[in-house]
């Protein structure tokens, strides 16, 4: 519905109807935003596109503590997002422990090279590589790029935040990072299965 950087995108916005053409472009997974401060969004946004398709659910929130990770799974999330830069190295570890425990997967958030150090150091699996910088809210496709050769052969990446088009896409592909986290574009985008299902297959 809304970002800091870019204030409103889409105020009537309806988790459950984007959730099924999501799912008929041929996504593999949904990242739902239920920050309400920043983003306007809600636990019922979660509940609501985890209902209306078969795909997994990230809930997308800046976790800081344990009870939210509980909450993400009471509330259906099948994964989290745990920011490096805004957790200690014990709290990483911690968190992705309980993540785990409870059956969640977590989507490790970094954007520097010291940041992929934390994760690596975490353990964590699956390193989304955000190219939108969270104190300026600059964003380099470039950023995912350049980082995804620091990663263990073992890890996977996602490249987030930026990628709009096609040949976005095959820019990443061809620096071999294949899993991609797509919002505004998609969200703004007049057809958005048609849309997704072009970012796809071209």
């Amino acid at each position: 519905r809304a970002s800091p950087s870019k204030g409103d995108i889409c105020r009537d916005l309806d988790p459950a109807a984007l959730a099924r053409s999501y799912e008929r472009g041929g996504a593999a997974a949904l990242s739902v935003l239920t920050d309400e401060a920043f983003f306007k969004g809600g636990p019922a946004d979660l509940q609501a596109a985890r209902n209306a398709c078969s795909l997994p659910v990230l809930r997308k929130d800046f976790i800081i503590s344990e009870y939210q990770i509980y909450e993400s799974a009471a509330w259906g999330a099948d994964a989290v997002l745990l920011i490096v830069r805004i957790l200690s190295a014990n709290q990483l570890a911690e968190f992705l422990a309980l993540s785990a425990e409870l059956g969640l997967d977590a989507l490790v958030e970094v954007h520097t090279a010291s940041e992929v150090d934390s994760a690596i150091k975490a353990s964590a699996n699956l390193i989304g590589i955000n190219n939108r910088n969270l104190a300026s809210f600059d964003t380099d496709l470039q950023t995912a790029v350049s980082l995804i050769g620091k990663l263990e052969p073992h890890q996977m990446a996602v490249a987030a935040s930026g990628i709009s088009s096609r040949q976005d896409i095959e820019q990443n592909l061809k620096a071999g990072i294949s899993r991609f986290l797509i919002g505004e574009s998609l969200v703004r985008a007049e057809n958005p299965q048609t849309f997704l299902t072009h970012l796809i297959h071209g």
